[in-house]
């Protein structure tokens, strides 16, 4: 491991090197150190036809990764790709606190002697032996073929030989590095033309289940600014509202301290209790509550649900009275939106809560479809929810991920482009969420730099794209359609 981690070292430092000199991309250190290099013939170097000019498409000459910390301080993977034409993608690979079932795997190392087992030295050396040499040569904008040849590299279901964070990561990051060389921002590079659409931003405020520490069981209390004119407004209306709820908890002597995603996090006696802060705070900090700014929850009901039964508020109800739970949340407080309401594989009990409250408020499937096509499939089929909660590293590469959601909307299902708990600085769900004109995004509190960074990508956004950018607002919920 040592031998390998010094080549590797040696190897990203002559990379840095080559790219800061705007040297020739033919990188200094044979691939024939950096471990299995495939027996593949080379690719070559595919060009595009045009009346003037033969133009020459940029193919992948380098792939490295190294091991990061997430804003939890664990261990994840970031990728970076080096195209010949001298043009390079970085991205880094988020993780969650509550994960579904379903989800593709990620790699970690087990070593209880390292990050407590949570290392991703495994995960790094698959991009690195593996995965890279494999990928040298191919076009990169190819990249269903590039998904492809990762899939088929690893040869499983879950994605759990090479890792669904080492097969994220270098997807993600060969979208990056096309881009650039396409000189296009990403989100029109994988959007197009017409990826104009800007988020309402889910804003994650107040801590409850596993992000927290707390007796509240509800993981996440949001607020939706949906009356705002532009995603500039909604971002200073839920921000305002944030920091005049900071003050309303000083003010009944509640804790301030935050959770994973930068809410707060007060020992509440009340799931009520937090949605009634809440309202509160939206009130003082002179807003109206349902017309222009709405609320919207994040259950995580898995979390709860033990033993055939939902362990919740100090009962054990069942999927029917979950749903009558509900229904009266849904007829006190303005809320648009409920995300994962009962267990992942509860599927009749998600159509029964779907018939009764879907055109009141959108049901959100979370880990019930863990961005997975075929599980959503399913879902639509049956009529389990009516939106998908969109994140990349759940299903563990780009092009399954624009798959999912283009099922989902030419189903006509909602989309809610969604961050991890556990985040780093990369902003590419931002980017995604316009491209895919999803309407929504999750990214946690506007607090904290990794939750923060995404809500600063889209402001840029919104600038580059001027007078043909359009807030989503109130048309993104199906409480507010026709």
């Amino acid at each position: 491991m040592r031998r390998r981690r010094d080549v590797f070292v040696q190897f990203r430092n002559n990379l840095l090197s080559v790219l800061s000199t705007g040297r020739s991309t033919r990188w200094p250190i044979p691939r024939s150190r950096l471990g299995s290099v495939s027996q593949n013939p080379p690719r070559s170097r595919r060009t595009v036809s045009h009346p003037k000019k033969e133009m020459l498409v940029p193919s992948i000459d380098v792939v490295v990764a190294r091991e990061i910390l997430d804003s939890r301080g664990n261990p994840t993977v970031e990728v970076e790709v080096g195209l010949d034409d001298g043009s390079t993608g970085r991205a880094a690979v988020p993780s969650g606190a509550s994960t579904g079932a379903f989800e593709a795997i990620e790699l970690r190392d087990g070593d209880p002697n390292r990050y407590q087992g949570k290392g991703v030295e495994k995960a790094v050396l698959a991009v690195i032996e593996q995965i890279g040499p494999e990928l040298v040569g191919y076009d990169a904008t190819e990249q269903r073929l590039i998904d492809q040849a990762m899939f088929d590299l690893d040869a499983t279901d879950n994605k759990g030989s090479l890792g669904a964070n080492a097969i994220l990561g270098v997807s993600l990051a060969v979208a990056h590095a096309a881009s650039e060389a396409s000189d296009l921002p990403l989100f029109r590079y994988l959007g197009g033309p017409n990826a104009h659409l800007l988020p309402v931003p889910m804003m994650n405020i107040l801590n409850g289940g596993s992000h927290a520490d707390s007796n509240v069981d509800i993981q996440e209390f949001m607020i939706a600014p949906i009356g705002a004119e532009s995603f500039s407004e909604a971002l200073r209306w839920g921000t305002e509202v944030y920091h005049t709820l900071k003050k309303v908890l000083k003010s009944k002597g509640l804790s301030t301290g935050l959770g994973d995603e930068g809410g707060f996090a007060p020992n509440l006696e009340s799931n009520r209790a937090a949605l009634d802060l809440i309202l509160e705070a939206i009130k003082e900090a002179g807003y109206i509550p349902g017309e222009q700014v709405a609320l919207a929850l994040d259950v995580a009901a898995s979390e709860f649900y033990k033993d055939g039964k939902y362990q919740f508020e100090g009962k054990d109800r069942s999927a029917a009275e979950m749903t009558e739970y509900y229904e009266e949340l849904v007829a006190a407080y303005p809320l648009v939106s409920i995300e994962d309401p009962l267990f992942e594989d509860d599927w009749a009990g998600w159509k029964v809560l779907t018939d009764k409250l879907g055109d009141k408020v959108q049901i959100v499937g979370d880990d019930l479809f863990v961005t997975n096509p075929e599980r959503l499939a399913r879902g639509i089929e049956e009529g389990a929810a009516n939106a998908l909660l969109v994140k990349v590293n759940q299903i563990g590469s780009l092009t399954e991920t624009l798959d999912a959601v283009e099922l989902a909307q030419r189903s006509g299902f909602k989309c809610m482009m969604s961050h991890r708990s556990g985040e780093t600085e990369d902003v590419t769900i931002a980017d995604l969420a316009v491209a895919t004109n999803c309407g929504q995004i999750k990214t946690g509190a506007p607090a904290r730099s990794e939750r923060v960074a995404k809500y600063n990508q889209l402001l840029r956004i919104e600038e580059i794209l001027d007078d043909a950018a359009v807030y989503a607002g109130r048309s993104a919920f199906p409480r507010f359609k026709g």
